[in-house]
């Protein structure tokens, strides 16, 4: 019994850390950012002291948190720039980040939160953000994109895809796909409608 005491242990520690992970993540997206280590905890059902030695700080458990997202966000702007297409690259880009978002409003706000001392995280969606301006300057050069798009343009985009507020997941997933349908006719140089996915019916915010 007593060799094996150490594997439960350190099975112990990565069920506690999982579970961390996954409640932070879950409470992330539906509440923000703002909650405190100590719901989370409360929430994980751990002690304060477990969370914060797995997790010094808020910061160390927001960005692993979102490591999954803002890897997959990364790999979006990859596949784009690994078109020969630049503006098909340029709208699976815009459809995949809307996508992205789309499904956790806690990403959103971590993407768009500056996190001093999470080197890793930081560099990681400034590489992004550096690969979505070689990505727009491709397509301008073709002719598709119009020429006065900046890199900013995805914040505001971000910003407006975040504020989505539908009645289940599937339709705020439809809510961004016809979103990112009208972003991209906005961004195109080339005049004419196109086609837009099936609108959807959302609830309006009640009056405090």
């Amino acid at each position: 019994m007593p060799e094996r005491l150490p594997h439960t242990l350190r099975s112990d520690a990565r069920d506690n850390r999982e579970r961390i992970l996954s409640v932070a993540r879950s409470t992330f997206a539906s509440a923000g950012l703002d909650v405190s280590m100590r719901e989370i905890a409360r929430r994980a059902e751990v002690g304060p002291a477990t969370l914060y030695r797995r997790f010094p700080t808020k910061e160390a458990l927001v960005t692993e948190a979102f490591t999954e997202q803002m890897n997959a966000c990364t790999a979006a702007v990859e596949d784009g720039l690994a078109d020969p297409d630049p503006w098909r690259g340029f709208c699976h880009l815009i459809e995949t980040v809307c996508a992205l978002h789309a499904q956790d409003r806690g990403f959103t706000a971590a993407f768009m939160s500056s996190f001093p001392h999470a080197i890793d995280f930081t560099a990681t969606r400034e590489r992004a953000l550096r690969s979505v301006t070689e990505l727009a300057r491709r397509a301008k050069a073709a002719g598709k994109l119009r020429p006065d798009f900046v890199v900013d343009d995805l914040v505001l985009i971000l910003m407006a895809n975040s504020g989505i507020r539908a009645s289940s997941p599937a339709a705020a997933a439809a809510a961004s796909r016809r979103l990112a349908a009208l972003l991209i006719q906005g961004f195109s140089a080339e005049p004419g409608p196109r086609p837009l996915p099936p609108a959807v019916r959302l609830p309006l915010m009640p009056v405090a």
